[in-house]
């Protein structure tokens, strides 16, 4: 009988283990997928000179989501560093997602149950963070500024528009002929002010923390303002308008992925700041509720603000570096050339055509579009290079 317990108890002890051990990493697997091949042929010769001289900026990757260290190269997801300095990419925007809703859709989501709870419990995250989303928050900012710590330079965390001009200089010195070396840099958002937990007093948590871009919603309408995919999908809440002002104030970036219509035209309304959407597509290319119509995106750029166009097919109604370059065109003929950036949405449980390590496949896709050199570095990231340097704070402001 003590044998049998005995074996009973190795037995659930070794289900625990690989449950802890593979559970993160099969979802990791299924949710975060590059498609094979992604229908496109390697990139052309002129393509991969030119994305070599370019300064690159995503606007939009979950990546601190997931249990991978960031440092080593994976054969799971989309990002890691070594795939991030083999893609070019100069600067990552790591957005934090701190509560997803259970079988998520674009159209209508009620908060609960959320699945990230479980999620933080299999990867054995602190326990706060099972039911907290500021905790959340919270310790994956902490897991960017740790990988910064251990990268030995690869990895800059920037926070203010010193460090970042900082880091360009720095970089510029670099050899980038290698994909092994050279340097590249991130800066935090959060998915969906649900993050603050409803106390706008955790706003100053977060922006210690080293948040500078907050999307008011993401998948679910919250305390804060509606979002385009919750159940009532109303606009600006009056602690919304207390927390955009807030933001505007710090020097913050509003981001207005998700958000819903009504709350997308509110904030245009009050915002004395440029604001950003980080990931999404246009309604001209792709109509779907998840989109942006022609009058958002010439509002996102009344406000000097840039639109990330994003990498997977609900975005642009196909898989393949020519429907974002096909977006990107429609986006640009709307919103004009210095308001349209990338949004990839790197492992934010979407599959996408490449992975970081394959971006000289969307400077190919835009080159056949038509656009010059020139146009290309704007899209690629001069746009939002442009933006941070005018628009995040001064390093005075910033609480280290």
């Amino acid at each position: 009988m003590k044998r049998a317990i005995g074996i009973a108890g190795i037995a659930l002890v070794a289900l625990a283990a690989a449950f802890f051990a593979l559970g993160p990493r099969i979802a990791d697997q299924r949710m975060n997928v590059v498609a094979p091949g992604g229908g496109a042929a390697a990139p052309s010769a002129a393509a991969q000179a030119l994305h070599r001289k370019l300064f690159i900026a995503d606007l939009h990757c979950d990546a601190l989501l997931w249990n991978r260290h960031l440092l080593r190269r994976h054969s799971r997801g989309q990002v890691d560093i070594p795939r991030l300095l083999e893609g070019n990419v100069a600067l990552e925007t790591f957005t934090v997602v701190s509560q997803t809703p259970a079988s998520l859709n674009i159209e209508r989501n009620a908060p609960t149950p959320d699945s990230l709870r479980w999620l933080m419990f299999a990867q054995l995250r602190p326990v706060a963070t099972w039911t907290s989303p500021f905790r959340r928050a919270l310790d994956q900012a902490a897991r960017l500024r740790e990988t910064a710590a251990e990268s030995g330079g690869r990895l800059t965390f920037i926070r203010d528009k010193a460090g970042l001009a900082e880091y360009v200089s720095a970089r510029g010195k670099r050899d980038r002929g290698s994909p092994e070396v050279g340097a590249t840099a991130g800066w935090l958002g959060a998915e969906g002010a649900h993050a603050l937990d409803g106390d706008l007093e955790n706003l100053d948590a977060l922006y210690d923390a080293g948040f500078r871009m907050i999307g008011l919603t993401h998948f679910f309408d919250n305390d804060f303002a509606g979002s385009a995919h919750g159940l009532e999908k109303y606009g600006l809440t009056e602690k919304g308008r207390e927390l955009v002002r807030r933001m505007e104030d710090k020097k913050m970036f509003v981001d207005l992925a998700h958000s819903s219509p009504k709350t997308i035209a509110e904030v245009l309304a009050m915002a004395t700041r440029p604001v950003i959407v980080s990931h999404t597509g246009v309604k001209g290319v792709c109509n779907n509720r998840r989109n942006l119509s022609d009058e958002e995106l010439r509002g996102v750029a009344r406000t000097g603000g840039v639109i990330g166009i994003g990498f997977w097919e609900t975005a642009v109604c196909g898989t393949g570096a020519a429907y974002i370059a096909r977006a990107v065109r429609y986006a640009v003929g709307v919103a004009g050339i210095e308001h349209v950036g990338l949004g990839s949405d790197f492992d934010g449980a979407v599959t996408t055509p490449f992975d970081a390590a394959g971006l000289a496949q969307l400077t190919d896709a835009l080159l056949a579009e038509g656009f010059t050199a020139d146009e290309i570095a704007k899209i690629m990231g001069g746009n939002v290079l442009r933006l941070l340097l005018e628009a995040l704070p001064d390093k005075s402001q910033v609480t280290r």
